[in-house]
């Protein structure tokens, strides 16, 4: 049976549809029936997938929370990594990097950390003193504080003494710590040598063989005397030192040196037209004035005594300068007398026998002496004798100074009582002649 295209049936024109009649039925019928045929013949070709209704495109409302969130996941990255970031090296310098950094960070934290503990307050709480060696490491240094209390931790000490470069400026010494110090502070004290000081002091009129025994006698001092230095060479006074830094030696070698700095400045500002060629005759002079009396307020008045009997040519006639002649350095560690036959004993200090000044001094003056030779009192007087207070009588004339004797030998003997005396000084060195000895001159 052949298929037969057949036309579809023309759009019927707008407007009501008529009725059909039972003709048209009849040929519709038929016409269905020839469609279906066809269709059994044909397949039919595969129907485009309907359009979705209007309802189902539209959208159904969300809630807030779902408004926010994204409709769809991102997809994910790209697998694998960038050939660069893949490279061995890039990689290794990476960790070199992550490395350092992590190390710098440390090592700052170190070092903050360290830098408080420097200069917080140190854990004494009492005033201490330590002796530092010679030769002492830095190292040695830092344990011996913390063995001492001084420092909570050696290691931290020296750790700053390092990194401030201070390590090779710690010297050796006694050092006296305060409470709470703390390690900058330390080492602050120990950096710039403030050591304990101790003090030695010498008398006036002391020989050097009385000043080198005070010295042995010393046991902070360290080191050997090799030879007594001679009289008049040393300048008594007070001087400093530090334990295990100062030898006996060094002491002398202060006093030789102070002792030149203040003769050489008296010498410069002496009165003019003084019987004294050098400044060693100064000395030897001030030697003596310091052995006839201790009253400050009387040395220049004893000194014109003996610079108005060099002018004129007289003996000095002293007594310490005999003894001397006769005991030296010795003369003055213990009390001695003087006689007749010491007076007449020919040795070269004998200045009862000998003109003008002995060959050297008989102690070691002090300033106050030697700046009274220098500048002496302006008198006439030539004599002098005890007065029984802890001074002396002047006279310018031999009648005046012989009843000035007098009196003393009463005096001494009882027969008067001394005159009261306005102050309480020191007594002089005075030596007694022996019985029967003529009284001297001065």
């Amino acid at each position: 049976m052949t298929a037969e295209k057949i036309d579809p049936p023309a759009a019927p024109a707008e407007g009501p549809l008529p009725t059909p009649e039972p003709a048209a039925l009849d040929a519709a019928k038929d016409m269905r029936a020839v469609e279906a045929a066809a269709r059994e013949i044909v397949p039919p070709a595969p129907a485009a997938p309907a359009e979705p209704a209007a309802e189902a495109k539209r959208t159904v409302p969300k809630s807030p929370r779902e408004a926010i969130e994204p409709s769809e996941v991102p997809p994910p990255p790209a697998k694998g990594r960038s050939k660069t970031a893949r490279n061995p090296t890039i990689v290794f310098l990476n960790g070199v990097f992550s490395f350092l950094t992590l190390l710098v960070v440390a090592i700052g934290g170190v070092v903050v950390y360290a830098k408080q503990r420097f200069e917080a307050p140190g854990p004494l709480a009492a005033p201490v003193v330590v002796l530092i060696p010679n030769n002492a490491s830095p190292s040695g240094i830092s344990d011996l504080l913390e063995k001492n209390g001084v420092v909570s931790d050696a290691m931290t000490f020296h750790l700053g003494t390092r990194l401030m470069k201070e390590a090779e400026r710690l010297k050796a010494g006694e050092y006296e710590f305060p409470p709470g110090v703390s390690m900058r502070e330390a080492l602050e004290i120990i950096t710039e040598g403030r050591s304990v000081q101790h003090r030695l002091t010498f008398p006036e009129g002391w020989s050097s063989e009385q000043i080198v025994r005070r010295l042995l006698d010393d046991t902070i001092l360290t080191g050997k005397i090799a030879a007594i230095p001679e009289d008049g060479a040393l300048l008594p006074e007070t001087y400093s030192y530090s334990r295990g830094t100062t030898t006996r030696e060094q002491i002398l070698d202060q006093m030789k040196k102070a002792q030149e700095r203040r003769l050489a400045d008296i010498w410069a500002h002496r009165a003019d037209g003084l019987p004294l060629a050098t400044p060693r005759d100064l000395v030897i002079l001030a030697s003596i004035v310091e052995k006839e009396t201790s009253k400050a307020d009387e040395r220049p008045r004893v000194a014109a005594v003996f610079i108005n009997r060099l002018k004129r040519g007289m003996r000095l006639e002293t007594d310490p300068t005999v003894l001397y002649g006769i005991y030296g350095g010795k003369a003055w560690l213990e009390g001695r007398t003087i006689t007749r036959a010491d007076l007449a004993s020919p040795n070269p200090y004998n200045t009862y026998r000998i003109q003008g000044l002995p060959p050297g001094p008989i102690c070691n003056p002090g300033r106050a002496a030697m700046e009274a030779v220098a500048n002496p009192s302006r008198t006439n007087e030539l004599f002098f004798v005890a007065d029984g207070t802890g001074g002396h009588a002047f006279a310018e004339t031999f009648e005046e100074h012989n009843r000035n004797v007098a009196r003393w030998r009463a005096i001494e003997q009882g027969r008067v009582p001394p005159p009261v005396a306005p102050s309480a000084p020191a007594k002089p060195v005075q030596v007694k002649p022996a019985p029967g000895a003529a009284p001297k001159p001065n």
